[in-house]
């Protein structure tokens, strides 16, 4: 058979067993080319779904059609570098690792560290709105995020923002497609505030007898007058940190705290768990502690006490989801999966107790996205 156009596909169905008709696949070099394909796309009423780097794919809820599948990695320059003005403006398909490479030719970097590297792309973490490690001293992308432009389904490209720091005119529509999975439209390109490498990088970690113990030392740790830019708690009681600053600073701060020295490549080993399924449990900082207590005897997890976050590796516990998420949201927080099986994720919902505000986000999807046809099952609307 030969297929002219995706709609003459009929719709991409989705089961546990993984897609029933294969997608047609785009892969524009451009985001003219790209924003003209996803028109096309939407007046023939085909599902779309955006493709970075697949780091992600197993986010959210299982896609009730894809018929396109629109891929960003093409879109991989460097548009713009300014070292002096510490601003970076980058297509959305250029992976986290090929950026990173590019800033630190100038002694910058971007504060991300996100969980199940490497390959991630820039388009797909503003998407999905993830994070890792380092959010607990730098917060997530969206607080260094600056302009970005996002093709939409009407065949335009939007920019917001720009390429300078401090530029607040008009509507946030850059904060609007942060963590929107795509269903709004398809980031093209983003511009971002960078960093200076810091001067003294050091990594230290505490094997605790008991995982009350390694709490505790947790708690210390954060307390110190340079706290920790990154410091991560396992169920199995270890705790390390990671101080970024001058020398003598950090110094201090290590020789006060006494715990071992460790090798920095224990963020990259750090960085790479992504487990088949695990889920994301986010809270107020003070409830932290009490809500990752009550997850099942012999849970494997970890936690970033001082962001109020830890990611949970549930496997096939469904019932003990159910009770985790309960407890999160009671403590005005949520559970959501990062990734589970698509019969897992359709029985446990991939996002928890709809939001108070889902009748004005029905509405934004509807203006942007009349026909829906965006993501369609992704995202909570």
């Amino acid at each position: 058979m030969v297929v002219k156009g995706p709609h003459e596909l009929g719709g991409f169905a989705v089961s546990s067993r993984g897609p029933l008709i294969a997608p047609v696949v785009e892969k524009p070099a451009t985001a003219e080319e790209l924003a003209r394909r996803l028109h096309e796309a939407a007046e023939s009423r085909s599902a779309v779904v955006p493709v970075g780097g697949g780091r992600a794919g197993g986010m959210g809820g299982p896609p009730l059609r894809c018929d396109v599948e629109l891929h960003t990695t093409n879109l991989d320059r460097v548009l713009e570098h300014s070292q002096a003005d510490m601003v970076v403006s980058v297509e959305a398909g250029i992976t986290l690792e090929a950026l990173q490479a590019e800033l630190g030719k100038a002694g910058q970097f971007l504060p991300l560290d996100p969980f199940n590297s490497p390959g991630h792309t820039i388009g797909g973490l503003l998407a999905t709105g993830w994070a890792g490690p380092l959010r607990q001293r730098f917060g997530s992308a969206r607080d260094f995020l600056i302009g970005i432009r996002v093709a939409l389904p009407d065949g335009h490209l939007a920019s917001a923002g720009g390429r300078v720091v401090k530029n607040v005119s008009g509507y946030d529509l850059m904060k609007l497609h942060f963590g929107a999975m795509g269903s709004l439209g398809v980031i093209v390109a983003a511009s971002f505030k960078v960093f200076p490498r810091p001067l003294h990088d050091v990594t230290v970690e505490k094997i605790n007898d008991s995982i009350e113990d390694a709490w505790d030392a947790a708690a210390r740790a954060l307390d110190l007058a340079l706290a920790p830019s990154a410091l991560e708690l396992f169920s199995d009681g270890r705790v390390m940190a990671r101080f970024f600053g001058s020398p003598d600073a950090v110094n201090r701060m290590v020789t006060e705290l006494g715990w071992k020295a460790a090798g920095s490549s224990l963020w990259a080993e750090h960085s790479r768990r992504g487990p088949e399924s695990w889920a994301r449990i986010s809270v107020p900082r003070n409830a932290l502690r009490g809500i990752v207590s009550g997850l099942p005897e012999g849970a494997q997890w970890w936690a970033s006490p001082g962001a109020g976050i830890a990611h949970w590796s549930f496997g096939d516990r469904l019932e003990d989801v159910r009770t985790a998420r309960a407890a999160a949201e009671s403590a005005q927080g949520s559970l959501v999966l990062m990734a589970a099986p698509a019969g897992v994720a359709g029985e446990l919902g991939a996002w928890g107790t709809p939001p108070p505000t889902l009748e004005v986000m029905r509405r934004i999807k509807r203006a942007f996205d009349p026909d829906g046809i965006l993501n369609p099952g992704r995202f909570v609307v």
